[in-house]
């Protein structure tokens, strides 16, 4: 392919040669013309050997992300074998009784800025950076001729667009969509999903393991299920034969599906979803809990917010340790990407020890499977969580 070529740095070289898929500004030495958001471009090491093709945009700090080092077209087909390869892992990885999955990750299924993810038949797809927006049209192709979806939906939104110089997209290019929530199927449980209105693409597939993890543990406990959202956690915790489930959620309009996900689902009548701001909620409550999920949105959404969003982490999970009972069990998480695990794990050891409590970490929690994520690209984990028991 005649492509614009990028020359990297010779001492800039080490991380994408190791399989990184990022190419950041301050690597690049050369670039041979100029370079449009978006455009296909060919990257050369400093000696002009061939590293890779990929999409470049000189207005990021991610100059060039990586889709194949391969020398080879970027074409239809090229998309096509893409998906069919991410597909076919997660018909091997997804369970039947379950019809809603992510099936494209972005960098860990080779498609940078892509995320699809499918509902019962109903796909929500996100384009969220520039050459993703170009590769958009044979996305849309690939899906629809692979999956035959009843629909394809957009929702292309957030910083990252913002930051590649994209508006928000709301497009449906496929089908039609249905009226109403859509139901889908998770380990045999039911929940209806708002593809226009929810979160992100309209549910949390990347919760699903931790969710029957839930449900393995909630025999006999009073659970806390925090920032609920539709209460997914909660009815998993009725499964599996909670005592009672208290559900705090901050947004009112999120009452209706909660309420819908219960009676969908053949479980006791067991719930209290409370509208409440979850930290307030917790400073106030008397009620102490034998089984916590702290599942709260993304606390720190830019790299130069760490500090502070780490603070409210800290807080919500100190509250959180006052709330639990001797014995309790806690699962808490971050979906930042700028907290690492290593973070996360710090800020709760300090929320322990200020809270007075001996705390004993049972597991490391993250996404399902499938959300896979490069070895060499750590950068797209983004959820992480841990398993613990207070002893005291």
């Amino acid at each position: 392919m005649d492509l614009p070529r990028i020359r990297l740095k010779p001492e800039r070289e080490r991380a994408v040669l190791a399989g990184h898929p990022w190419i950041f500004s301050g690597a690049v030495d050369e670039v041979s013309a100029k370079v449009e958001p978006g455009e296909l471009v060919r990257v050369e090491r400093s000696t002009g050997e061939f590293v890779g093709c990929g999409y470049a945009n000189p207005r990021t700090t991610i100059a060039v992300r990586l889709l194949t080092r391969q020398d080879e077209a970027i074409d239809a087909a090229f998309v096509r074998q893409r998906i069919a390869q991410a597909l076919a892992l997660r018909e091997r990885l997804v369970r039947p009784e379950t019809d809603a999955f992510r099936v494209l990750n972005g960098e860990g299924d080779l498609l940078p800025g892509v995320v699809a993810d499918v509902y019962a038949g109903h796909v929500v797809l996100q384009c969220l950076t520039a050459g993703a927006e170009r590769l958009k049209p044979m996305v849309v192709e690939s899906l629809a001729e692979l999956l035959q979806p009843q629909s394809i939906l957009e929702r292309s939104s957030g910083a990252v667009r913002r930051e590649e110089g994209l508006d928000d997209v709301e497009k449906l290019h496929v089908g039609a969509l249905p009226e109403g929530p859509v139901e889908i199927e998770e380990h045999g449980l039911r929940f209806r999903i708002d593809l226009q209105g929810g979160q992100k693409t309209g549910f949390y597939c990347d919760q699903r393991d931790n969710r029957a993890l839930v449900r393995s543990l909630a025999r006999g406990r009073r659970v806390l299920n925090a920032f609920a959202f539709t209460d997914a956690f909660g009815v998993y915790a009725a499964a599996g034969g909670a005592r009672q489930v208290v559900s705090v959620e901050s947004s009112a309009k999120l009452r209706p599906l909660a309420a819908a996900n219960w009676a969908a689902n053949a479980v006791p009548s067991i719930s209290q979803f409370r509208i409440a701001d979850v930290s307030e909620y917790l400073r106030e409550t008397e009620h102490l809990f034998d089984l916590l999920i702290i599942d709260p949105p993304a606390l720190v959404r830019r790299r130069q917010d760490v500090e502070r969003g780490a603070r409210a982490y800290k807080d919500v999970n100190l509250w959180a340790f006052k709330r639990a009972r001797a014995d309790a069990l806690m699962l808490t998480f971050s979906c930042s990407q700028h907290v690492s695990p290593e973070l996360f794990w710090k800020i709760v050891a300090g929320a322990a020890a200020d809270a007075g409590r001996s705390v004993q970490v049972l597991r490391r929690l993250g996404p399902g499977a499938d959300h896979p994520v490069l070895l060499a690209h750590p950068e797209g984990e983004y959820l992480t969580g841990l398993l613990v028991k207070l002893s005291t």
